[in-house]
């Protein structure tokens, strides 16, 4: 039979687990597609890498210090944090009347509230308890976050893909490039531009579609009742 205690820990646990689902579900899903990226990219290098005449097959660790693992990481990861980071500062100028994912046109927001106007009790972060520079460079860390991000994974893009490049380059007998002149390639350029429409068309249609459609239940969804005129959440 559990003790008071075991009792408390089972609630405490359940209430974690209850109020932070939609970050643990997300992290659960990055880590199966992650895996299953990582087992099925090394069957897929193994394949090509013996039908250039390699003799034995890599390890999985093997595969994870390649320059094509590496490259199909870190080109994705850099347009995903790109989207955020751009959809966070525009979000901070500009309007779309009727979507849930604008601010009101015409109206204050509790965004654009001044912290300094705001007496901050216990519960507020430090940094706006502290004030002065620690403030200013909160105020603007989500956006600041993703773009540190994006350069960090458009880096090691670059890194990753010049490997990449080079290895299919000694295959074809073929000069190989430093990563500084792998940047000024069509094929970086093509492999992030690719991703950076996708992800932009992707925020145009939630934008747009969240005027007109609706889902019951979703914070980023207006009530289901609501006008299509009614912007915001």
């Amino acid at each position: 039979m559990a003790t008071v205690d075991e009792t408390r820990r089972r609630r405490r646990l359940r209430a974690w687990l209850y109020e932070n689902g939609l970050l643990l579900t997300c992290l659960a899903l990055f880590l199966i597609f992650f895996i299953g990226m990582i087992m099925s990219g090394v069957r897929q290098y193994n394949s090509e890498q013996m039908e250039h005449g390699a003799t034995e097959a890599i390890s999985v660790w093997a595969y994870l210090r390649t320059g094509d693992f590496v490259e199909a990481v870190f080109e994705n990861w850099e347009s995903e944090f790109l989207q955020m980071a751009m959809y966070v500062v525009l979000t901070v100028f500009l309007f779309q009347k009727g979507s849930s994912e604008s601010k009101p046109p015409h109206e204050t927001s509790p965004q654009d509230q001044d912290p300094r106007s705001v007496h901050a009790d216990p519960r507020s972060p430090w940094p706006v308890r502290r004030g002065g520079i620690w403030l200013t460079i909160y105020q603007n860390s989500l956006a600041g976050a993703f773009f540190v991000l994006f350069f960090a994974s458009l880096a090691l893009h670059a890194v990753g893909g010049a490997a990449a490049y080079n290895s299919d380059q000694l295959d074809h007998g073929r000069p190989t490039v430093s990563v500084w002149d792998y940047l000024g390639t069509s094929q970086f350029w093509f492999e992030s531009m690719q991703n950076w429409q996708s992800e932009f068309i992707a925020v145009a249609a939630i934008i747009g579609g969240s005027i007109y459609l609706r889902q019951k239940g979703s914070p980023e969804s207006k009530p289901v009742a609501e006008s299509s005129r009614e912007t915001g959440a």
